[in-house]
């Protein structure tokens, strides 16, 4: 019997195919023959005339209207070589090339390409009409704006009432009340001027996670942790719709500001649009793979806007029922989102980073570090502060433009409660933009609004950018 042939495979066999191909060619390396003069210079000259042909025919044209105006046609250094012999030319320029970037002017071979500097961007001449000096036009370092002066906030009021964790808050649109939700199952709604508890609603029967009032009808709509979501008759204080189809708690909603929609996002990863008054759910937006923290609501596009704990941002197309983005930039859960009133921009939270973003596509403009916890809630007003308030208590103040961090507060617990309780889970602005709503966890609900007494030298602004630092992702 013959010798049984040795099986390799395929990887094997083209590999020493490609090896012996290699040693081939590799002995014969160092008989190749050089490289003839010529046809290295031709290479050269049409090399340089390809690069320097058009200055060469400007300068050309420059000199003859100098012959015709009875202008010097010389030049500092000598006089220009212009000569219709294509290889002088591409020698002067080759041996230009090769010279050390930082080599004096009058060192430089004289040719038509470091001649004349008429029309190439990043040079300007100086001087009379017949000097020809040239100098580069100096660029001015890239500088940010310095931060507006905001005045810092102060605690002016605290309002306690609830017997639970208070989760979120809403201002009504007249800025005459604003009403809170919480872990006791309870709806109050309280006198945004004086403080003082107007109404209790109670339905619903875990904690309520989520509230917005209507600027257009007299609804309050409502969401909790029971999987429902509300909609209140506030002239008389009666629950008139429910909206059925969330599969798990609901954790935040928003209402559109031009027509009746409502849009829900919870525990189920999914955020829903209802129609206001059918009940009717036109969308389940999917595509988050983990709890959706946030949403947000605007006329234009991106109409949707929500953040999740899966630590991506989604923009979603209202019509079409359809992710026109996906952010991935946050590296941990984002559990807020917040527009701008007056920009076309929004922020995220996230213990990573503050990040902020410009509509429609998302583009990131920068981070806001520092806020090293993780990060409940943001509230943005008109003059562009932006309030991130934080499990520990903490709340850090903003300049929206520029990321200035000008304040950073402690909010102090309520007597009798523990340290640990101090935990910001919601915030808003009035709609003035002068009040600052939070919702805690010692049970109060703390108003907060600027200090008439501040000045820009009693606090003046300590303006320290790091560009490399606030760019970074």
């Amino acid at each position: 019997m013959g010798e049984d042939i040795q099986k390799h495979s395929v990887h094997t066999l083209v590999f020493r195919s490609l090896k012996r191909t290699h040693d081939m060619f590799l002995s014969e390396e160092g008989g190749l023959p050089p490289l003839d003069p010529k046809a290295v210079s031709a290479w050269r000259s049409s090399k340089a005339k390809d690069t320097y042909g058009p200055i060469v025919e400007l300068v050309t044209k420059q000199q003859e209207i100098a012959r015709k105006t009875g202008l010097p046609t010389n030049y500092p250094g000598g006089t220009l070589p212009l000569t219709n012999k294509s290889e002088q030319d591409g020698e002067a320029t080759q041996s230009l090339a090769l010279m050390p970037s930082g080599t004096p002017s009058h060192q430089l071979p004289q040719t038509s390409a470091n001649i004349s500097a008429v029309g190439i961007p990043g040079y300007a001449t100086g001087g009379p009409a017949n000097n020809t000096t040239q100098s580069l036009i100096t660029r001015k370092a890239p500088t940010m704006p310095k931060p507006q002066w905001h005045p810092p906030w102060k605690l002016c009021r605290v309002i306690s009432g609830h017997i639970g964790w208070v989760r979120c808050v809403a201002v009504d649109p007249t800025n005459e009340w604003f009403c809170t939700g919480s872990a006791d199952r309870v709806i109050k709604i309280w006198d945004l001027a004086s403080g003082k508890l107007k109404l209790s609603l109670t339905g619903h029967v875990s904690t309520v996670r989520a509230l917005q009032v209507s600027p257009r009808h007299p609804y309050l709509f409502s969401a909790g942790e029971d999987r429902q979501v509300k909609c209140w008759d506030l002239e008389y204080n009666k629950v008139i719709r429910h909206y059925h189809g969330h599969l798990s708690a609901v954790y935040s909603m928003a209402l559109h500001p031009t027509i009746d929609v409502l849009v829900t996002c919870g525990r189920d990863s999914t955020a829903r649009v209802w129609d206001m008054r059918t009940k009717a759910n036109i969308h389940t937006l999917t595509g988050h793979t983990n709890t959706v923290a946030s949403v947000v609501c605007q006329a234009a596009e991106p109409q949707i806007i929500t953040s999740s704990h899966d630590s991506t941002i989604r923009l979603w197309d209202l019509a079409a029922g359809k992710s026109m983005a996906t952010l991935t930039n946050h590296k941990k859960s984002v559990r807020a989102v917040a527009l701008h009133p007056n920009l076309y921009m929004f922020a995220s939270a996230s213990p990573d980073n503050i990040k902020q973003w410009k509509c429609p596509e998302g583009k990131f403009i920068q981070n806001l570090s520092g806020h090293n916890a993780i990060l409940n809630c943001l509230a943005i007003n008109a003059d562009n502060v932006m309030v991130s308030g934080a499990d520990n208590g903490s709340l850090h103040f903003w300049d929206f433009k520029t990321g200035y961090n000008f304040q950073r507060s402690q909010a102090p617990v309520q007597p009798g409660s523990m340290d640990s309780e101090a935990g910001v889970f919601a915030m808003t602005f009035d709609h003035s933009g002068s009040r600052l709503i939070t919702a805690e966890a010692d049970k109060t609900i703390k108003i907060y609004k600027e200090d008439d007494e501040a000045n820009e030298e009693t606090h003046p602004i300590n303006w320290k950018p790091d560009l490399l630092k606030r760019r970074r992702y």
